[in-house]
């Protein structure tokens, strides 16, 4: 400033500095405001995004949530399995036969023991698709190590990496099956059933290694979620059991009477009976 200016100049120079300042304060103000607000504004639209997000991911179905499901399955739960035992495949125009199995279930071994023969001929026959629903209902049976999910998500495996071998393996977990509160099958007997029925080495380690169950068990238990809250599966007291047997989708309740299953398939009488189990059913979880 010049000392040359006069008071009134100075005084001037004085206020307009004075001015500038404070121009320059309420623009450093207004830019901190704005970034505050920008902030509480940003944080908002991420709150509101995240409660979106779990407003939609509740809304979801068991299976909407699920990342992994066998190839070839049907109506997302289903493995079909046509006249070659191919899991994945069907036979066209035939009648379909849904069974919903627990693996560690001892009225499904029943109903394995007594039906399979006849299933077999009638599926080679062309005569029925077998559609075959793997659910874990029965792991509190198992001490713990979740052996319903294990196996079920181990036949998920099989169907998926080696379906030319699904049915054989399928059966052979009901010739190999545990008791109810055992551990049953460690993973590495699980990889030891699924190879003595034809399964690959390389997808029997899958199975061994725990890979299967660690891709397919959140499939298994979504898959036993469905049919759990599906009203027409359900039974006269209103739960869900296994073995739960559906022709064409309509549950089938007289699979214990000798050639039952046939009769209701194929409409005739099987030349030769086998003996009746004893009607039961498993109670859900």
């Amino acid at each position: 400033m010049s000392t040359n200016q006069t008071k009134a100049q100075r005084r001037d120079a004085a206020r307009a500095e004075a001015l500038a300042l404070q121009k320059k304060q309420q623009s450093r103000e207004k830019r901190s405001r704005l970034i505050v607000v920008s902030a509480l504004v940003l944080g908002i639209i991420v709150l509101i995004g995240a409660v979106v997000l779990i407003i939609l991911e509740g809304q979801k179905t068991p299976m909407e949530k699920v990342d992994n499901l066998p190839a070839g399955v049907v109506e997302q739960t289903g493995i079909p399995v046509g006249a070659d035992g191919v899991a994945g495949t069907e036979n066209e125009g035939a009648k379909t036969l849904d069974v919903y199995v627990d693996y560690m279930c001892p009225i499904c071994g029943q109903f394995e023991s007594l039906n399979n023969a006849s299933i077999t001929e009638m599926r080679e026959a062309g005569d029925l698709t077998l559609v075959v629903h793997p659910v874990s209902i029965l792991n509190r049976a198992s001490q713990g190590t979740e052996y319903s999910t294990r196996a079920a998500s181990a036949a998920a495996w099989v169907a998926d990496k080696a379906p030319e071998q699904f049915n054989a393996f399928h059966e052979a977990l009901f010739a190999s099956q545990p008791e109810e509160n055992t551990p049953g099958l460690s993973d590495e007997q699980l990889a030891q059933v699924a190879e003595q029925a034809g399964v690959p080495a390389d997808v029997a380690a899958g199975i061994a290694s725990g890979d299967a169950d660690d891709t397919y068990a959140e499939w298994v238990t979504a898959s036993s979620e469905v049919a759990g809250s599906t009203k027409s599966l359900l039974n006269a007291e209103g739960g869900f059991g296994t073995p739960t047997v559906v022709i064409d989708g309509e549950r089938f309740e007289g699979w214990q009477a000798p050639g039952g299953l046939t009769e209701a398939i194929t409409g005739e009488a099987p030349a030769s009976e086998e003996p009746s189990a004893e009607p039961s059913a498993e109670p859900s979880e």
